[in-house]
């Protein structure tokens, strides 16, 4: 079986990152939850060099434990009171719905502002699963209404490194922001671009006065990254070459895979940015599912994401250049 369903890091850690682990690994003391000041000189750094995000306010930089530990506890730990209402998109990682319900909020999915105003508004670009990329008209847009509406927009930008067509802008873009970060946070992850995962390293950079109210609480909760991987995130942050390397290994796994899809008869979907081709043959996605299970091809069924999904299948390129390559010669001779 070639396991195609998860989008889970299957490259080395990069010696420099591994190096920097090691060499911070006799420290006994509790790490500082805000971050060393190394690490939020990196996070800054790296940010303005690969993103073009630039003015941030120093005091508006969070490390967190894994970005989807983030997202599950974000609501409650900004205060979203019983009732409320956090917008997903109509595709969406499930943790935006967990964090939303644990809270206690009602979940609205829609890609556009409605009439219900929401309290907090979830943005996804690259998105998962679909790979679709918001451009700086419709973020700008989306941005300004939900500032006039007083609501917290939170930008879920962890594919952000992985842009195989046109430009994915962040919300901390002054193109989209306009230089003003009210309201407004971007997450960010080294799970994909550094092959992080296990390290469960992550940040949160934007509002000041968003990150202030999230320090407090989460230097009570006791939701601090340990300082050997706040070590090694800051190697990873400030070297772009082993970063530029991994993007190269998935942007040959597309192009070998996305042909092999396209000749077994299914059509790609966005998938402009990401880790995942999204992809369809016109029929429900659980039949997709099966039929390419008896390929020995596991793949995600794209309800898994929300209604708007029932029809596709999300394929993931995470996976060794060998699983990649069986893949499809599976698909091609089928």
């Amino acid at each position: 079986m070639v396991d195609l369903s998860v989008g889970t890091p299957v490259d080395p850690v990069d010696p420099v990152i591994r190096e920097a682990l090691t060499a911070a690994s006799e420290v006994p003391g509790y790490p500082t939850t805000v971050g060393t000041a190394d690490l939020r000189t990196a996070i800054l750094d790296s940010v303005a060099r690969r993103y073009a995000m630039t003015d941030i306010d120093p005091d508006g930089v969070l490390p967190v434990i894994g970005t989807k530990e983030l997202i599950a506890g974000l609501p409650a730990q900004l205060g979203l009171v019983p009732g409320s209402i956090v917008q997903i998109p109509e595709l969406a990682y499930p943790t935006y719905e967990v964090g939303a319900l644990l809270a206690g909020s009602r979940v609205l999915r829609s890609d556009t502002l409605t009439d219900e105003t929401p309290t907090m508004l979830y943005l996804n670009s690259p998105a998962n699963p679909s790979g679709r990329i918001l451009d700086v008209a419709t973020l700008r847009d989306l941005v300004a209404r939900a500032r006039d509406a007083g609501a917290i927009v939170v930008s879920d930008e962890c594919y952000l490194g992985l842009v195989w067509d046109g430009e994915a802008p962040s919300i901390l873009d002054p193109r989209v922001s306009a230089g003003d970060h009210t309201n407004l946070l971007a997450v960010h992850s080294l799970s994909k671009t550094s092959n992080l995962a296990s390290y469960r390293a992550g940040f949160v950079v934007g509002d000041p006065a968003l990150v202030r109210d999230l320090l407090e609480v989460r230097r009570h909760s006791g939701l601090m990254v340990p300082y050997p991987i706040q070590a090694a995130m800051v190697a990873a942050l400030s070297d772009d070459t082993h970063e530029k390397q991994q993007r190269a290994r998935y942007a040959h796994r597309r192009e070998v895979l996305a042909a092999a899809v396209r000749a077994a008869g299914l059509r790609i979907d966005h998938s402009d940015g990401g880790l995942y081709l999204w992809a369809t043959r016109g029929e429900n996605g659980r039949v997709t599912v099966d039929r390419l299970a008896d390929l020995g091809i596991l793949v995600a069924p794209g309800d898994f994401y929300g209604p708007a999904g029932v029809d596709h299948v999300r394929i993931a390129l995470t996976a060794t250049d060998e699983r990649i390559a069986a893949a499809a010669q599976r698909l091609t001779a089928a």
